[in-house]
Order: structure tokens, then C-alpha cells, then sequence
């Protein structure tokens, strides 16, 4: 049909421009955030993009859920803006003919949440927390970018080198500030080589330096010159311990002797598709406007309707978590409630075309209440 085949390329067009909109906004906030840890020194420059990666797979969902939601909403409410609607409900079509293209439309986004909420978005996590550790776990040298000061992971020392070699192995021009029990000691030394011993320890070995304990002006302050001083930077580094929260375990293992945690992560992961299917359904009725009438106070209402969907959610979801409610009575009320909502809204927005519509049944109410005055 004409108006169904022009009704999916007017969403698969509003959906590029809101997906494009949404995705732009996240990845502006996740590249600032991220830029600021790595200026921190918490995450390695050379991971930004993995770990950008990775965050925009963990927020992929709920950016997919807001797209269709979003784009259908804006593609009801400009037909009713533009009287397109008065045309649909003139050929004869009831609001319920919309159903139709919007779940063909919006079922590879159903699908594509399904599957990053069940499968991908764990492993993102996982992929994310392995990163950091990963870096966490590095020695404090090999995180020290040359003309930087850096705080070393124990937060007691501050190193500084003017240069690395490319393979780490030797700096030159260092300062380090240790602070142990309230003293503090300066050492600066002229190059230094990093050398691992037996046991896999990593120790920066300087050479041509000196090092000073204390204050200048404290009696116990002193001053000496070395030819070979070494410092622990690194001891044996372990196998990463990785992220083992429900949110990072795969499906599988999430449903294996699943306890209170996993049954909550499993009451989120599933409740995103039928968040997908529900909010696409109730921008339908929920895009009516007047025409002679701004648009801001629906797209308020719309809006503030996803954020109580979604607090729903993880009331649930904290209900499953402390053991005050079995997943089986949790994770279907929310979504049942919408559904509730959606069949209203449908019943009230019906043009009179539907048989079902209100003002139809009461108009045939009154037409039997009238035949049976003329019998009697």
C-alpha cells in the first residue's frame, strides 16, 4: 500500500537522523570522560579508542531503544501537524494500521537490542574492566609519558622523565618524589635502565644521581651522591583478575546456578527487546497534536514516560537483587502496565473508522436504546 511503503521510508529517515543525533551526543560525553581518565593517568592513551569502543557497545541498547521510540513519535506527530493524518482517516484507515509498519520497521532494532543486551554488551564490559586492569597492572615507568609528571598506582610517588627509549628499557633526566611515613625523598638522577630480576620483580636502576631525605631546613635533612640506585616499580605482574559482576557474564553462565545478582542482570538483559516492542507501540497514540497547537508538551510527556519505563525497570531489577521479590513475579508487570497503557491509549485515539472506538460503541448504544423506544 501507498501510505504504509511511504510510511517506512519517512521512519527509516527520522530514525538515521535521531540514531546520528544520539550516537554523536554519547560518543562527545564518553570522549571527554575517557580523555579525562587518560589525563589522569588512570587508562593508557593508546586504549582510548578500544575503550570508546566498548562503551558505545554497552550503551548501544538503550540508544537503539530511544531511536525507534523517538523516531516514530516524531513521525506521528508531523502527520498530525501536517494534517496527513485527516487523509489517513479519510481513505477509510483506523490508527491500528500503523502497527503494522512500525513493527516491521522497528524489528531489526528489536533484534539487534536483543542480541547486544544478551551477548555483546557483556563481553563489552568484560572487554572494558580487562583494559584497565591491564594498564593498572603495568609498570609505573612504562606508564610515564616523557616532559609528565605521573602518579604512580600506590599514589606515594611522583615520577618525571624527559625521555624513553622506544622500548622502555631506559629514561633519562629523572625525578621521583616518594612520600612514606609523612618524609619525603627526592631522587634525580641523569639516566636510568629498567632491569628485572629473578623472581620477575622490575626495578628502575639510576645511575649519576643523587637523593635528598627531608626538608632543607630540618635538622635531619640529608644529601647524597650515588653511582647506582635502584627502585621497585613493578613487582610480578599476575594474570588479570577480569570483571566477574553478573553484568559482564555471558548468557550461559549467567543462567548456571543462577543466585539473587544473576537473576536481576537476567531480568534487565530481557526486559530491553520488550522495551524496544512496547515503546514503539505506545509512541503511536501517544504522537496525537493538535495541529494549531505546539508539539513541546508531548515530547515533554513522551520523554518523562521512557524515564519512569525505565526506573520501573530497575525498581524491579533492585527487587530481584535483594531477594525481596522472586524473578518470576518481577520481571513482567512493568511491561504488562505499558501494554495496559498502550491498549488505552489506542481505545482513545481511535478515529471513528474503528468499530471499537468509543464514541462508536456509545453511537450504537444509542441507536439500539432508539429502536427499542420505536418498537415498544
Amino acid at each position: 500500500m501507498i501510505f504504509q511503503r511511504a510510511l517506512r521510508r519517512e521512519l527509516l529517515s527520522a530514525a538515521g537522523a535521531v540514531f546520528t543525533t544520539l550516537f554523536t551526543i554519547t560518543i562527545s560525553v564518553m570522549l571527554i570522560k575517557i580523555l579525562g581518565q587518560a589525563a589522569d593517568g588512570k587508562v593508557a592513551s593508546s586504549d582510548l579508542m578500544a575503550l570508546i569502543g566498548f562503551t558505545s557497545l554497552i550503551n548501544m541498547p538503550i540508544l537503539l531503544i530511544l531511536t525507534g521510540f523517538i523516531s516514530v513519535l516524531l513521525v506521528v506527530t508531523r502527520s498530525y501537524q501536517d494534517s496527513e493524518m485527516v487523509v489517513w482517516f479519510a481513505s477509510g484507515l483506523s490508527l491500528t494500521e500503523w502497527i503494522g509498519p512500525v513493527l516491521r520497521f522497528g524489528a531489526p532494532w528489536i533484534i539487534l537490542t536483543g542480541l547486544l543486551s544478551l551477548v555483546v554488551t557483556p563481553w563489552a564490559n568484560q572487554q572494558s574492566v580487562e583494559f584497565r586492569e591491564r594498564y593498572e597492572k603495568r609498570s609505573d615507568i612504562a606508564k610515564v609519558s616523557p616532559g609528565k609528571f605521573q602518579e604512580s598506582s600506590s599514589s606515594d610517588r611522583v615520577f618525571f622523565v624527559e625521555e624513553v627509549a622506544g622500548d622502555l628499557s631506559k629514561v633519562q633526566n629523572i625525578f621521583i618524589n616518594t612520600i612514606r611515613d609523612g618524609k619525603s625523598s627526592v631522587v634525580v638522577a641523569k639516566e636510568g635502565r629498567i632491569e628485572i630480576d629473578k623472581l620477575g620483580d622490575k626495578f628502575l636502576v639510576m645511575s649519576q644521581g643523587r637523593r635528598y631525605d627531608g626538608l632543607p631546613t630540618a635538622p635531619d635533612f640529608q644529601m647524597m651522591q650515588f653511582e647506582k640506585y635502584g627502585v621497585l616499580v613493578s613487582s610480578q605482574n599476575g594474570p588479570l583478575d577480569g570483571d566477574h559482576s553478573a553484568k559482564s557474564m555471558p548468557l550461559m553462565l549467567l543462567l548456571d546456578n543462577p543466585d539473587n545478582g544473576k537473576l536481576a542482570e537476567l531480568l534487565w538483559r530481557i526486559s530491553l527487546p520488550f522495551m524496544s516492542v512496547s515503546l514503539m507501540l505506545l509512541a503511536i497514540p501517544m504522537g496525537y497534536v493538535n495541529p494549531r497547537v505546539g508539539r513541546s508538551a508531548n515530547l515533554i510527556v513522551a520523554l518523562l514516560s521512557v524515564v519512569i519505563y525505565l526506573n520501573g525497570i530497575n525498581i524491579s531489577q533492585a527487587l530481584v537483587a535483594q531477594g525481596r521479590s522472586q524473578f518470576a513475579m518481577a520481571w513482567w508487570p512493568v511491561h504488562a502496565l505499558v501494554v495496559f497503557l498502550i491498549g488505552l491509549l489506542f481505545m482513545w485515539r481511535l478515529e471513528v473508522n474503528h468499530r471499537w472506538h468509543p464514541l462508536v460503541l456509545w453511537s450504537r448504544l444509542k441507536a439500539g436504546l432508539r429502536k427499542k423506544e420505536v418498537v415498544a
